[in-house]
């Protein structure tokens, strides 16, 4: 498998897999012998994906967050890479399709949340059933969202799933049982599932140890409702922070485990958001004093906006901020070639390989990303958006305000702007592919809910 072309000096060349990961600091066997050194063959990494559930970037102190302080996960960011433009789809079901399928929701029809769960497991392939072919054992720990059936069907070997969102003690309805492998456990009284969920992946991490294993780690936080953790203090005027700070400390623990079972230094953990922040952790929330634009559900900014973090000790540069452009759908094939896995022939993926950006080399990254909900889609490079309406947007002060533009200016930037979005609009033809039939919580742009919403949401994107 060969990788996009990187840059060496003035020249151009292109490297595939031996290369760059010996230009990483990874040497094959066959090289080392030709030094007349020996060494054992690197085993391939494991891959440990965490995806905070309604975590935007107002929700990380690392990315300015006001109100959180999250250390755990900023030590994380310090000793990796954190990226400023990482995008997914505005809810929490189709987002997950995106991660897992790496194809747009209208080749999949995941459009919303009812709709994902109309996904078959003999339609698409998941994420499991690629890295399986290069030998990984995976497991699903947490939410599995809208998405139908069960990870098994998917190609999960192991799983601990709940139902719904936002599970964490027996008090809840939705708390009552959670499933291991198919058998349903009761949640016992005190007992707090993100804990059960943590030792859980220390379990699966634990027996899997000397084989590579891939860890779908889907987070109940901070999704509402918003309840005391363990660690709240019974007067707490803050759950919504609590809740904040107890991800962190799983996510602390997490890496504490790794160090234990001496996994460190060959795991790569990505942490991720699968939509912005929710509407009340958003009213609270700010960065550097100012607002998002937008929040979970919106077509704005503060939608689709998701902290990425990508954390391999000495493979991914420590402490760089990287700009680059990344969408959800890319994760499939990173960590197919990661894993040196074989991608499906068909049908079309829509993801980018960020291998070589995320192990520091220079690449051509991404010019855009394309995020859609229901019948609203719009695509975004650094500097512009433009929705399926044709309205193009500014996004140079991005994520705090996003104004439309004139649709007569003769500005040349955003005429240039303009016609280049609609020109990658129109090659991934959305309209042509499998449309959003409305399901009560995200309405299809005919009915006049989605106007006035749109309405709203365009208003909004011009607050200063």
């Amino acid at each position: 498998m060969s990788y996009p072309y990187l840059c060496k000096g003035t020249g151009v060349f292109k490297m595939n897999r031996r290369e760059l990961l010996k230009a990483a600091g990874w040497m094959t066997c066959g090289s080392l012998a030709a030094l007349g050194q020996s060494a054992p063959r690197q085993s391939k990494p494991n891959i440990i994906f965490v995806l905070a559930d309604d975590l935007g970037i107002d929700g990380l102190s690392c990315y300015g967050a006001d109100q959180a302080k999250t250390p755990n996960i900023d030590r994380l960011a310090r000793g990796g890479t954190r990226y400023t433009n990482a995008y997914t789809a505005p809810l929490c079901g189709p987002s997950r399709a995106l991660i897992l399928m790496g194809r747009y929701a209208f080749r999949t029809g995941g459009t919303n949340q009812d709709a994902v769960g109309q996904i078959k497991p003999e339609a698409e392939t998941l994420l499991p059933k690629v890295l399986k072919t290069a030998g990984y054992t995976s497991t699903m720990v947490g939410k599995w969202g809208q998405l139908p059936s069960g990870p098994a069907e998917f190609g999960f070997d192991d799983h601990l799933k709940f139902t719904g969102s936002g599970v964490y003690w027996n008090t809840q309805e939705r708390g009552k049982f959670y499933i291991v492998n198919g058998e349903r456990k009761p949640l016992r009284d005190k007992e707090y599932l993100p804990d059960l969920m943590h030792n859980h992946l220390v379990d699966f991490m634990t027996r899997n140890r000397n084989n590579p294993f891939f860890a779908y780690y889907s987070m109940s936080h901070v999704h509402g409702e918003i309840l005391p953790t363990p660690d709240s203090e019974p007067d707490s005027g803050d759950l919504y922070n609590d809740n904040t700070i107890y991800m962190d400390k799983l996510v602390g623990k997490l890496v504490s485990e790794l160090d234990r079972l001496k996994l460190r230094e060959n795991t790569i953990i990505v942490f991720f958001g699968d939509n912005g922040t929710a509407a009340g952790g958003a009213a609270q929330s700010t960065v550097r004093g100012r607002r998002l634009s937008g929040q979970k559900g919106s077509m704005l900014e503060g939608g689709a906006l998701v902290p990425l973090i990508v954390n391999w000790p000495g493979r991914t540069p420590a402490g760089k901020v990287s700009s680059d452009l990344v969408d959800s759908t890319d994760f499939l094939p990173t960590f197919a070639d990661l894993a040196d896995a074989k991608l499906p022939v068909s049908p079309t993926l829509d993801g980018h390989n960020q291998v070589p950006l995320f192990l520091g080399k220079k690449a051509p990254a991404r010019q855009t990303v394309f995020i859609q909900l229901a019948r609203q889609w719009y695509v975004r490079d650094a500097k512009w958006k433009l929705n399926q309406d044709g309205s193009l947007f500014d996004m140079s002060d991005a994520p705090f305000t996003e104004p439309i533009v004139a649709p007569d200016t003769k500005d040349a930037a955003s005429v240039n702007a303009r016609a280049r979005l609609q020109a990658t609009l129109e090659k991934l033809n959305p309209a042509a592919g499998i449309l959003d039939q409305g399901d009560g919580q995200v309405a299809t742009v005919t009915g006049k809910k989605t106007e006035r919403k749109r309405k709203n949401n365009n208003a909004s994107a011009q607050r200063p």
